[in-house]
């Protein structure tokens, strides 16, 4: 049976880790897989409970953080490269930018297992400076010399790694996109509606706003918040916004808000009817987040796939987004999401206008949701995909 050697970033709540997870589970028995990656950081909701429910093991690298830190990275390097010594994979396949440098590398020095590597984004704009963002690209490209397949998860990103960054040549990059388990957000709904509407105190006529992310600058949390702070100014309905999530960017965001007179929740004010923006943290159960929201937003300046819009449309929520980075290849324009510039808290605004003040368009676009959804991002497609990968790969080999 080939061996396959996955590594991750950290095992934080994301796209990366379910999409390792699953394909872990399910592309066995015709695999062996071991799973590795670092640890979620203390603002971050860890993803360990994900293997526990498809019954997986994960291996954690302590000193694979997300951070460049020239001590912590050597000793991942060296401890990934015993790992890939003692197991003899035969695949190596390596998920986002820290394990794909990483891990590329050791697996490089190991020499006798086809390389694969995915993108679940890039850090190529609105991460770094001209000089840094050079750096990455330059590391990326010498990387990919060595890598035996490179896979994009939408059109648009291999273009951008093919075209634009000069990552590499499009005969080297497969487009995969990525997979979940979307059967849990279509059951129980009106049950798991009710729970999360009476947890919050939401009464039955107020249209429940929610962004779903880690809190961080190029997720442009500011955005959401300026565009449901007009919102509320110009709309007929009673409103309520949740921010799902944590990071670095916590404490300024409610600040931020304070400013604007928005009322916020803390601690057992979660509780409280007049709240008018909930910051919850982290929820495990979303998709009970997503039956009791109305509109699920994204205010991002750059993404790769974004889970939290999947999962929306997944639910039969309607999308109000940025169309920036591979967002336009996971929805339908118009249909499951309106998308407006990047920064653009005008077009923003009308976007919430329009399905706040409309209960049958937000039904009609949530209804189209879940049949495009099933069809091209369900975990299934995503195995069938990766398993004709890799046996084309060791036929070559």
């Amino acid at each position: 049976m080939p061996r396959v050697l996955r590594i991750i970033n950290r095992f934080n709540l994301g796209g990366p880790t379910y999409n390792a997870a699953l394909l872990t589970k399910h592309l066995s028995p015709d695999f062996e897989t071991l799973l590795i990656g670092g640890e979620a950081e203390e603002s971050e909701e860890s993803s360990e409970f994900i293997l526990d429910q498809l019954g997986i093991e994960g291996k954690i690298i302590d000193e694979m953080q997300r951070d460049l830190g020239f001590a912590n990275d050597r000793t991942a390097y060296r401890k990934i490269k015993q790992i890939i010594k003692d197991y003899k994979p035969d695949i190596i396949h390596t998920h986002a930018s820290k394990a794909g440098a990483i891990g590329r590398a050791a697996g490089i020095a190991y020499g006798k297992a086809k390389m694969v590597h995915t993108f679940h984004g890039h850090v190529f704009h609105s991460y770094f400076g001209t000089i840094k963002t050079n750096f990455y690209k330059n590391i990326e490209r010498t990387l990919a010399l060595k890598t035996d397949k490179i896979i994009a998860i939408s059109n648009r990103q291999k273009i951008e790694l093919w075209k634009k960054h000069r990552i590499c040549s499009a005969d080297r990059i497969a487009v995969v996109p990525l997979g979940f388990e979307l059967e849990k957000f279509q059951q129980n709904q009106e049950e798991k509606r009710k729970v999360f509407r009476q947890k919050f105190n939401l009464e039955d006529d107020e249209v429940a706003i929610g962004i779903i992310g880690r809190l961080a600058p190029i997720k442009n949390h500011s955005l959401f918040i300026d565009a449901f702070h007009q919102l509320q100014q110009q709309t007929t309905q009673k409103v309520r916004a949740f921010i799902i999530g944590d990071g670095e960017e916590a404490e300024y965001l409610k600040k931020y808000a304070k400013d604007l007179n928005i009322i916020l929740s803390n601690g057992q004010e979660n509780y409280i009817k007049n709240t008018q923006l909930h910051f919850t943290s982290w929820i495990k159960n979303i998709d009970e987040v997503n039956a009791g929201l109305d509109i699920v937003a994204l205010s991002s300046n750059n993404e790769g796939t974004p889970v939290s819009l999947i999962e929306a449309q997944a639910a039969g929520k309607p999308i109000v987004s940025t169309k920036v980075g591979g967002i336009s290849n996971i929805v339908k324009t118009n249909k499951t999401a309106f998308l407006v510039p990047a920064e653009d808290r005008k077009q923003f605004t009308d976007g919430l206008l329009k399905l706040t003040e409309n209960k049958q368009l937000r039904d009609e676009m949530g209804t189209h949701g879940w049949q495009f959804v099933n069809k091209k991002f369900h975990y299934k497609r995503l195995v069938d995909d990766i398993r004709k990968l890799y046996d084309e790969l060791l036929e070559k080999k």
